[in-house]
């Protein structure tokens, strides 16, 4: 994903603003809107990378002109039509048509482990790679700072899903995911301090051998 939505980086986008004693919600709606949005996660019609890829399908204009949670609310707007839970009519009117369905959560599934056993690794602890200058259509979580720089592997996580099949169902791809080392100067030149490092979680798919 090349967009306005990886932030991470990013210049010019103006200052964090820190509000003293910032409340949980600024108001009644974005607490109805989280809860909306983890009830209908219950329903295991998607995953939370689905959840990120819907979030940059947001055009960039109001992506930016957004509050978090308004983000929040037309992402989940998309996947409850999208998913055939409400459909645009019912959206419209705001009302649920005559004659509609009722849907059901199943009970919360307990937390299964991410990591699983069996595949092998392709990078070993203190190996240098480097990560893909790749640019995909799609979701990744690989940040665009990072794609074509140089680190080295500092831990093996273990296997995990792929968020950037699992974004959008094509399969779970399990994989290791390495905890990798980067020095700041490799990632922004001589302006980032030397001491710095940056490490950033990285799945097979992302890295490349050095």
């Amino acid at each position: 994903m090349n967009g306005v939505h990886d932030l991470g980086g990013m210049q010019d986008m103006g200052r964090i603003p820190h509000e003293a004693n910032e409340p949980v919600f600024h108001s009644k709606w974005e607490g109805r809107i989280y809860g909306m949005m983890t009830t209908s996660g219950r329903f295991r019609k998607w995953s939370l990378d689905t959840v990120r890829w819907t979030l940059e399908q947001i055009t960039p204009a109001e992506y930016l002109r957004m509050s978090y949670y308004e983000r929040w609310y037309t992402c989940l707007v998309k996947l409850l039509v999208d998913n055939k839970f409400i459909t645009q009519a019912e959206l419209d009117s705001g009302k649920a048509a005559k004659g509609s369905g009722k849907f059901t959560a199943p009970p919360p599934a307990l937390a299964q482990p991410g990591e699983r056993a069996g595949l092998p690794a392709r990078f070993q602890v203190g190996q240098r790679v480097r990560a893909r200058n790749m640019h995909p259509l799609g979701h990744t979580r690989l940040p665009r700072y990072a794609r074509g720089r140089t680190g080295t592997i500092a831990a093996d996580h273990g296997v995990f899903t792929l968020p950037d099949t699992n974004a959008t169902f094509q399969g779970e791809n399990p994989q290791h995911v390495y905890s990798v080392r980067f020095q700041a100067r490799e990632l922004w030149g001589e302006q980032a301090l030397p001491q710095d490092e940056v490490y950033i979680d990285m799945w097979d798919t992302y890295l490349e051998p050095v």
